[in-house]
């Protein structure tokens, strides 16, 4: 071989090997680090009206506490326009979708029927209202093209209210007494949570028949053989009992397997014993595994199947024990990867550098391997972080900065009104989103624009909530996140409150001198020089990342 041949296959070399080390791998998808977008499924979009009354709901209701047209397909068609995109979601949490109760009920606060998805009929149908299976099936697909996954809500502990229409299930399915009393670790376990709302016997591993009035609803359907020998063949590979809970379990499993759907919030969990979690985690991740095996060309990465649950009031400073008083019990050791943190709406209240360095000192040693899902507002917590809705730039930049999951509520980010007229209870929570507000108003479209910003720093950077936090000086405000996943590492510097105009900021050791870097917030770049950035922008806010 020629001796100018042989140098150019060096330099060929040497270029390959300098190339391949510049090139970053892929940002890989860090449940520790979503940012996951929470919708009530009947108030986020409305895309197909010719499902909004179907088992002739239409008795007039209490103010918000109806059916309102929100559907499947309509979040489908925000998906096609890039909205969750845009704000750099990468999980849409949904409320459930299986068939809720046909009637309603009125629960002292005028008539209500099961917009919300929690009062559940059959299990194994979507309600229409909602929309179809397919529907279902094409907002999987469309979703995890674009990198986002989808979380259903899953409900073991309760059926939904009797009604004329609505037949209790059996009395070896489900109690309808005592109410629970919220005293001890019993008496919010073994009750139902308020009146006319049957409580699923989930400690019970007796064997129960299905019950009359689903087996003839499935013949009626004419799916009723179908549906028994699906049952028989889960209950023949578990090996389970055909216990209540066991039903729910196959019947919740299932949406895994068809759509391959990505993770579960589970709701009401501390209102069952914690085994039936660890059951459900199991049952969850066989799904799972069963539906990558089946669908290889449909599995988007290695991670496990999520679920995460409403412990009601657990907060993350209890590390990993929630307190019943006369028992403390590990929710993390039973089923979950993650809970829901109660108490973030109230500790956004703190200044940055105390909320930033309590959560990751928490999430970097006693709940390491596991996480929280915070939230500034909810469809069930009355008292947000900012129910007026004077604080949307502060919200987003407090929950998307945050270590651990940040939960989105729909209408965050457009500042949708939490505090409706001529509502009661939770109802004002559940207004429609306001899509008008967000076409037409000035300032609507600036709050989005910074949700969106930070959105999507936070999705392009598992640092954000998944790396270790380390300030780097106090005035002005600048920290980094560092976070390193096999051969994958990510290095942050964020500066916050800072002078509009021209700025500089320390980046400590995250990036060495003469390296590039662009703030992901104002556009610009600019390069490090004796550990310092100068930029000049018209944000009080700098988010820097390497180019």
């Amino acid at each position: 071989m020629k001796k100018t041949n042989l140098l150019i296959l060096i330099c060929f070399f040497l270029f390959g090997i300098t190339f391949a080390q510049k090139k970053n791998p892929k940002t890989p998808f860090v449940w520790e680090s979503a940012n996951v977008y929470f919708l009530l499924t009947d108030r986020f979009n409305n895309g197909d009206k010719t499902n909004d009354h179907t088992y002739n709901r239409t008795k007039p209701t209490g103010k918000l506490r109806g059916f309102e047209g929100g559907d499947i397909r309509g979040i489908i068609q925000k998906l096609d326009e890039g909205y969750f995109t845009d704000l750099g979601i990468n999980v849409i949490w949904m409320t459930p979708v299986v068939e809720q109760i046909h009637d309603g009920v009125d629960e002292g606060t005028g008539f209500t029927y099961g917009f919300h998805g929690y009062w559940a009929r059959d299990w194994t149908a979507l309600d229409p209202n909602f929309g179809t299976k397919k529907d279902l099936a094409e907002l999987v697909q469309k979703a995890h093209a674009r990198g986002i996954r989808i979380m259903l809500d899953a409900v073991i502990n309760h059926t939904g209210p009797v009604t004329s229409e609505d037949s209790v299930y059996p009395s070896d399915w489900v109690r309808t007494a005592p109410k629970c009393t919220y005293k001890s670790y019993d008496t919010y376990i073994n009750c139902t949570l308020v009146e006319n709302l049957p409580d699923v016997k989930t400690e019970s591993n007796e064997n129960v028949e299905l019950p009359a009035f689903l087996a003839n609803k499935w013949k009626k359907e004419g799916r009723y053989d179908k549906e028994m020998a699906s049952l028989d063949a889960f209950f023949k590979q578990t090996g389970y009992s055909r216990a209540p809970k066991y039903y729910i379990m196959k019947w919740l499993s299932d949406y895994i397997t068809d759509y391959g759907i990505d993770g579960y919030r589970v709701d009401t969990a501390k209102h069952t014993t914690e085994d039936v979690w660890a059951d459900f985690k199991k049952v969850c991740d066989k799904a799972f595994a069963e539906f990558k095996k089946n669908n290889p060309k449909k599995v988007l990465d290695n991670n496990p199947f999520f679920t995460v649950g409403e412990v009601y009031g657990y907060n993350i400073g209890a590390k990993k024990e929630f307190d019943f008083g006369d028992k403390k019990v590990n929710y993390f050791a039973n089923g979950f990867t993650g809970l829901i943190n109660f108490d973030f709406r109230n500790e956004a209240n703190k200044n940055y550098e105390e909320l930033f360095s309590k959560y990751t000192n928490i999430l970097q040693n006693d709940l390491k391997g596991n996480t929280v899902m915070n939230y500034v507002s909810s469809h069930d917590d009355s008292y947000p972080f900012d129910k007026k809705r004077e604080k949307t730039f502060e919200s987003a930049t407090k929950l998307l900065l945050t270590p651990g999951i940040s939960q989105v509520y729909y209408g965050d980010e457009s500042a949708r009104p939490l505090d409706i007229e001529g509502t009661t209870g939770d109802a004002t929570l559940r207004s429609f989103m306001n899509w008008d507000d967000i076409a037409t108003n000035a300032s609507t479209k600036e709050i989005m624009v910074h949700w969106q910003k930070l959105g999507f720093f936070r999705k392009n950077h598992p640092a954000v909530g998944g790396g270790l936090h380390t300030q780097i000086s106090a005035s002005p405000y600048v920290f980094s996140r560092s976070f390193t996943k096999g051969k994958y590492s990510d290095k942050v510097v964020v500066g916050l409150d800072l002078t509009k105009g021209e700025k500089t900021i320390s980046v400590g050791t995250i990036f060495s001198n003469g390296c590039k870097v662009k703030d992901a917030y104002s556009g610009k770049t600019a390069t490090v020089v004796k550990g310092k950035v100068t930029l000049n922008t018209d944000f009080e806010i700098v988010l820097l990342e390497k180019i």
